[in-house]
C-alpha cells in the first residue's frame, strides 16, 4: 500500500506489551503501511524497547515514555521528530502522556501528535471508595488544563489527540448503553470530564464522520468472551482527534478489526487517520 506523497497516516494501538507483541507491530507496518505509529500499554522500560527492530522497517524516529511492567506509551515516525515532550499528570510518573512534532517534509507545516493512555480506572465508578476512579477523574482535568493554556497561547493548531482514552463516550460506542450506563468507561461522570477535554481545544472526534453516531463502532473486545467476534460486545475505548484546522485534510479513518483476530493478540484493535499534508 502506498498512500502517496500528500498523505500521512497515523495510527494508534493499545499494544499491551510492546516486547511480547512486537511481531505484530511488524505486521500492521506491512498491513497498514503508516508514517506514524502511536502505541500504549507498551510495559517496557525505554532501555529494553525493540527500537533496532522497528528502525530497520523505516521507522528511525522513535521517542519513548516507558514504564517497567506497565503502562507506557511510545511514538514511532518514518518523518524526523524535531521535538518531543514526556508529560506527567498527578505526579505519578507513570508514562501517559507523549508530545511529538514531526517534521513531514521541508514543505509541510510540523504535525504535533499527542499520545495518551488514560487511567482505565479501576471497576467502581465511585472515587470517593475507589482511588483508581478518582485518578482516572482527576487525570481528565489536568488534560483539560493542558489543552486550554495551549489554546489560550495560540498554540493548539495542526494537533492530534490520540490513544486509549478508556471512554467510550457515545451511545453506540459500547454494545449496550442501557446495561453499561453503570460500568467504568461509559458513566455520565466519564462522558462529561471526557467532554470537557475535548471542548478544550475544540477537538474533532473525526471518527464519526466516517462511521456515523447511530452506527455501532469498537476498537476493544474483552479477552473474557470465549468467541469475541461472535458476541461483539465491544467498545470504542481508542480515539484519534484533530484541531479544527486539520479536520479538512482528515481523508479518511478505520479500524483494523482483523488485527483483534491475529495470533496471542492485543485486546485492542488498530486505528487510524490519513492526512493530507
Amino acid at each position: 500500500m502506498h498512500l502517496g506523497d500528500n498523505t500521512m497516516r497515523i495510527v494508534s494501538w493499545n499494544i499491551n506489551s510492546v516486547r511480547l507483541r512486537e511481531n505484530l507491530v511488524l505486521k500492521l507496518m506491512k498491513k497498514l503501511d503508516p508514517d506514524i505509529i502511536c502505541l500504549q500499554e507498551t510495559k517496557c522500560p525505554n532501555d529494553q524497547f525493540p527500537e533496532k527492530m522497528f528502525a530497520k522497517e523505516g521507522f528511525s524516529h522513535i521517542a519513548k515514555n516507558g514504564i517497567k511492567g506497565y503502562h507506557g506509551v511510545a511514538t514511532l515516525s518514518k518523518h524526523e521528530i524535531i521535538a518531543s515532550e514526556l508529560v506527567d499528570y498527578c505526579g505519578k510518573g507513570d508514562g501517559r502522556h507523549l508530545a511529538v512534532t514531526v517534521q513531514a517534509g521541508k514543505k509541510v507545516n510540523p504535525i504535533t501528535v499527542h499520545n495518551f493512555y488514560v487511567p482505565a480506572g479501576g471497576d467502581e465508578p465511585d472515587p470517593d471508595t475507589n482511588e483508581k476512579f478518582a485518578h482516572k477523574l482527576a487525570f481528565l482535568g489536568e488534560m483539560q488544563s493542558t489543552f486550554e493554556k495551549l489554546k489560550k497561547q495560540g498554540k493548539a493548531a495542526r494537533q492530534v489527540l490520540l490513544g486509549d482514552l478508556n471512554i467510550a463516550p457515545g451511545e453506540h460506542d459500547v454494545w449496550s448503553s442501557k446495561q453499561l450506563k453503570n460500568v467504568v468507561s461509559h458513566t455520565e461522570v466519564e462522558i462529561a470530564e471526557l467532554a470537557k477535554v475535548q471542548a478544550a481545544a475544540q477537538w474533532d472526534d473525526v471518527a464519526r464522520r466516517f462511521v456515523p453516531p447511530e452506527e455501532k463502532l469498537y476498537s476493544w473486545w474483552s479477552y473474557r468472551a470465549r468467541d469475541w467476534a461472535a458476541s461483539d460486545r465491544g467498545r470504542r475505548l481508542d480515539h484519534i482527534w484533530v484541531t479544527p484546522d486539520l479536520s479538512p485534510t482528515v481523508s479518511d479513518y478505520g479500524v483494523l478489526r482483523a488485527a483483534r483476530a491475529w495470533e496471542r493478540p492485543s485486546d485492542h484493535a488498530p486505528l487510524w487517520i490519513d492526512l493530507k499534508t
